[in-house]
């Protein structure tokens, strides 16, 4: 299980990681619109701050997406969710339980 929370958190620092150079690049941009006469340094800040908007909007879309897409992907190798695994650990707890107090029972 730990190469997949690995696997996990590789994909999310991808998107991070995209999203930071996304961001950078629009900046760069806008900067360089405004050293050129193309648009005043008001325009260009409102177009950073609506991008930014828009690319954070997306970011949470696309992770909600990924973390749907992995949940399918790990449920199709048949990876159990922690609380089948929760259930299972509670389940072995009482059968141990049962084995312990007949075996109590039998040494009496």
């Amino acid at each position: 299980m730990d190469s997949s929370n690995d696997f996990l958190k590789q994909i999310l620092l991808l998107g991070v990681g995209t999203t930071s150079l996304v961001a950078e690049k629009i900046k760069q941009v806008s900067d360089e619109w405004v050293k050129n006469g193309t648009i005043n340094p008001e325009q260009a800040k409102n177009m950073v701050d609506e991008l930014m908007e828009q690319l954070k909007s997306e970011q949470g879309n696309l992770d909600a997406q990924m973390q749907r897409q992995l949940r399918n992907i790990l449920m199709d190798l048949g990876v159990p969710r922690q609380s089948e695994m929760d259930e299972l650990r509670g389940r072995l707890d009482r059968l141990e339980r049962q084995v312990r107090d007949l075996e109590n029972k039998l040494w009496r």
